[in-house]
């Protein structure tokens, strides 16, 4: 399986393939354990073993902590990707708009507040389609205007489910 990973600026490419990962033109062995009861994993890299803190942030990416650095990173998979491809538009955006469900669906979580700023790629909303979770993502940086949807919710393909403000300038 593929997926799309930022950590920082780095955007990277990984394909796993039953235990072993390539990242680039790289392959190597790669196992992660869960160790029960704590937010540690125990990494397998060939054979290079470390262990790495791995705990989920708001904003629904990772913060991952190994031999002392601490990485912020992003991990999208393939249906993801080319959801966010469809809810978003070709063009740049201005900070206003909106975004609506990509298809029926099941609102999960509501990641998002009216006021608040919003970066490109920030999810907003969980949507559930196909027993499959979807993080519906900002399209570029904005302002929530409105969250028209609640936990719980059904929606319906290009519902509408946030509307955008204009984005104030710094000062």
């Amino acid at each position: 399986m593929r997926y799309y990973v930022t950590v920082g600026d780095v955007d990277l490419t990984v394909d796993l393939d039953a235990d072993q990962v390539r990242v680039g033109e790289r392959t190597a062995l790669a196992r992660l354990e869960a160790i029960p009861g704590t937010p540690l994993r125990q990494l397998q890299l060939d054979q290079q073993f470390r262990t790495a803190v791995v705990e989920r942030t708001a904003e629904g990416g990772w913060l991952i902590g190994i031999d002392g650095a601490r990485y912020e990173v992003l991990v999208v998979d393939e249906r993801t990707r080319h959801l966010q491809g469809l809810t978003q538009s070709g063009g740049q955006r201005t900070g206003s708009g909106s975004l609506r469900a990509p298809m029926p669906g099941l609102v999960v979580r509501v990641l998002a507040q009216p006021g608040h700023r919003v970066v490109q790629g920030q999810p907003l909303v969980v949507l559930e389609a196909m027993k499959m979770e979807n993080e519906l993502r900002a399209g570029s940086a904005a302002v929530v205007g409105e969250v028209l949807v609640s936990p719980g919710q059904a929606v319906e393909k290009g519902q509408l489910l946030i509307r955008f403000s204009e984005l104030p300038p710094l000062t």
